[in-house]
């Protein structure tokens, strides 16, 4: 296990790197308790870290994919067996439950382990050959990825970079969040030590960190994982010198519920619940606005509830017995509680769920006992804007074509479910605007890696996941070889 006061390194050419300044990581369900020590590197470090990973393209790139694969294989087994001692890192670091740590951590591994499986077919060059040449199509590398990920699932937002991205011949600098760098760092520290020096570095730090990170002409593709508005700023940092871009952003994901589901499905009714509110609602493609046909609004908001009280509790990370955690930060907690105190000011219901199993850790931490809001508008903040926290509007639509309206009237796009009679719900499905729609179920529980993921409108550029997020980090090479070389209709 890993010591409570842990301190970590960035890593540059595969080695740790010492910092003059170093951010405290509080546990968030203890604030007063530290969790670790993370540095904050400079942007000379970047530049470094940066020409380190251009360093080594070429001789990583060159090297058999055969090679590539047995080394990653390698990392995850390391990852693998240290699966006890880093999810109790994670959830001490980020306040998620245990059981939404170990979860984390099958993911990440479930990814890793497909792009090892697939990566040779993925990769594998086209050979076209008929009357008029020879034509191969192969998928390079790219150069030099900067990866910078989030704080809300660290391990499995790096490694759904990381891996696809090493794989296919890329060097990569990774920029992990400040509020969760502890458990990421030591799971990439575990990736890179089976590589070759300056394949994988890793890098902390401020804005002047990230501006590098983006704006480096030796950097080739930028795959980045947040905030939608940070991504603009990326774009522009970008464009000076037209990088390639993964970028998988915010989302405002509706659910809609229609006419024949059946409220009194008690397992789907807990799903609904869990989409909502697993990791306390802080998952990009978590459940955030629910629309329910109004001729069964009101039974569904009553067996809501009562599927809602039944599995939230709400505690320590570390009681097994809890199901939600605290909120990651208090920056992200005074930011939920914003848009329910502007809800109740407009004269909407904001119901608790749930049960608090110790009050006095309750009031310790960053928590918030989640909430239901209801007699709300679909202009209201609550309902436009991405919460990110414990707290979901359930508001009634007119048929289905207006519950499809609401759905779709956001600027956000990455995921989405309908509920009902599976036919009539994958019908409806065909027109939602979203990268991903889910049937009777949402966010991590219908999230299958072997399939592309990603958003739509301003949810995202791109697709990570499945055999399309292997192809994500490669360029298309087309190697041409025409019997004839001449152009047709040449005077002689």
């Amino acid at each position: 296990m890993y010591e409570q006061e842990l301190t970590v390194d960035g890593f540059i050419h595969g080695e740790k790197i010492k910092a003059e300044t170093y951010e405290t990581r509080e546990n968030p369900a203890h604030p007063q308790q530290t969790a670790g020590f993370s540095p904050v590197n400079t942007e000379e470090d970047a530049v470094r870290a940066i020409d380190a990973a251009d360093n080594a393209f070429l001789d990583w790139t060159n090297r058999p994919l055969e090679d590539r694969i047995e080394r990653m294989r390698k990392a995850i087994q390391k990852i693998k067996d240290a699966t006890p001692a880093i999810k109790e890192l994670l959830s001490r670091e980020h306040g998620k439950p245990l059981y939404d740590a170990e979860g984390e951590i099958g993911v990440s591994l479930a990814w890793m382990e497909f792009a090892c499986d697939n990566v040779e077919d993925v990769l594998k060059s086209e050979v076209n050959e008929d009357e008029n040449g020879r034509t191969i199509i192969a998928r390079d590398g790219i150069g030099v990825v900067s990866a910078i990920s989030p704080w809300n699932y660290p391990l499995s937002l790096s490694t759904i970079k990381i891996a696809p991205a090493l794989l296919a011949g890329n060097t990569m600098v990774l920029k992990p969040s400040p509020y969760a760098p502890l458990a990421v760092t030591k799971v990439a520290e575990m990736i890179a030590e089976e590589m070759p020096d300056g394949v994988l570095n890793l890098v902390h730090g401020d804005a002047d960190v990230g501006k590098e990170l983006t704006s480096n002409p030796k950097v080739a593709k930028i795959a980045f994982t947040g905030g939608t508005e940070t991504a603009k700023h990326i774009m522009k940092a970008a464009a000076d010198t037209i990088k390639n871009l993964t970028l998988e952003l915010g989302g405002n994901d509706a659910a809609v519920v229609l006419s024949d589901f059946d409220v009194n499905d008690e397992r789907a009714m807990r799903r609904m619940v869990i989409s909502n509110f697993l990791t306390a609602g802080q998952i990009c493609m978590i459940a955030k606005r629910i629309y329910v046909d109004r001729s069964i609004y009101d039974q569904f908001v009553k067996k809501y509830k009562e599927a809602a009280d039944q599995w939230i509790r709400v505690g320590d990370p570390f009681n097994e017995n809890v199901t939600i955690g605290p909120i990651n930060n208090k920056q992200q907690v005074d930011h939920v509680q914003n848009l329910l105190d502007q809800a109740e000011n407009n004269g909407a219901e904001v119901i608790k769920l749930g049960t608090i199993l110790d009050e006095d850790v309750f009031h310790e931490g960053y928590f918030m006992q989640p909430t239901m809001v209801l007699g709300v508008d679909h202009e209201d903040p609550i309902v436009e804007k991405e919460q990110f926290g414990p707290t979901v509007p359930i508001l009634p639509f007119d048929g289905d074509e207006h519950g499809i309206e609401l759905a779709n009237s956001s600027i956000y796009g990455l995921t989405s479910s309908v509920w009902g009679e599976e036919e009539h719900a994958v019908k409806v499905a065909r027109r939602i605007q979203a990268g991903t729609t889910m049937i009777n179920t949402a966010a991590v529980q219908g999230l299958d890696v072997r399939y592309p993921f990603g958003g739509v409108k301003q949810s995202g550029i791109g697709r990570e996941y499945g055999k399309e997020g292997l192809l994500a980090y490669t360029d298309t090479h087309v190697i041409n070889i025409p019997n004839n070389g001449d152009l047709p209709y040449i005077p002689e």
